[in-house]
Order: C-alpha cells, then sequence, then structure tokens
C-alpha cells in the first residue's frame, strides 16, 4: 500500500490511497457525440500520462448514438497524478461523467 506524504497544509495529503504506483488505471469519460471529443480527451490524457498511447481508446457510442463513453487506461504513477487528471477531465465543458 502507497502513502502520500504528510502535508500538514493539506488534511488530503495524510489520506492512504489502496494502489501501488506505477499502476494501470482505467477512466471511463463519457461526453456528448461531437467531431472532437475523443481527441480533445486524448490531448488532456497525454499532458497527465505523455506515454498514453491514443490507439489504446476504447470507445462506445450509445445505443441511440447521442453520447459516446471513452475508455483510457493511463499509467498511474501518483494519487496527484489521477487526481489532477480527473479534476481537469470532470471539469471540461464536453465531459459529462468521469468514473
Amino acid at each position: 500500500m502507497s502513502q502520500t506524504p504528510a502535508n500538514p497544509d493539506n488534511p488530503q495529503s495524510r489520506q492512504e490511497t489502496l494502489l501501488e504506483f506505477p499502476c494501470a488505471f482505467p477512466l471511463k469519460i463519457m461526453g456528448k457525440m461531437e467531431v472532437d471529443f475523443a481527441q480533445t480527451i486524448l490531448t488532456v490524457v497525454q499532458k497527465h500520462d505523455p506515454e498514453f498511447d491514443g490507439a489504446s481508446m476504447e470507445m462506445r457510442p450509445s445505443s441511440k448514438g447521442t453520447y459516446i463513453s471513452l475508455t483510457c487506461t493511463v499509467t498511474a504513477t501518483s494519487k496527484e497524478q489521477l487526481d489532477n487528471l480527473y479534476r481537469e477531465l470532470s471539469g471540461h465543458p464536453l465531459v459529462k461523467v468521469v468514473l
């Protein structure tokens, strides 16, 4: 089990994580079907994991084709990296849900 070093100014830094870094970590990102959605998400993911291979991204449209789900399995190197990636993805205007 990996633990983030304690930082007295940040109570969250004292939380433990069950992940051992580095590890493969799948993220599911859902949004409206847009022409640039996959490329936009790829750009965000590669910002946080420069080694991420876009060819490994899995894409699934909804049954009516209104939404798309992308699965990106990143190489997680720290809790901070995952938190930053999750925050940027979930705050993006094209993204509806990140799991």
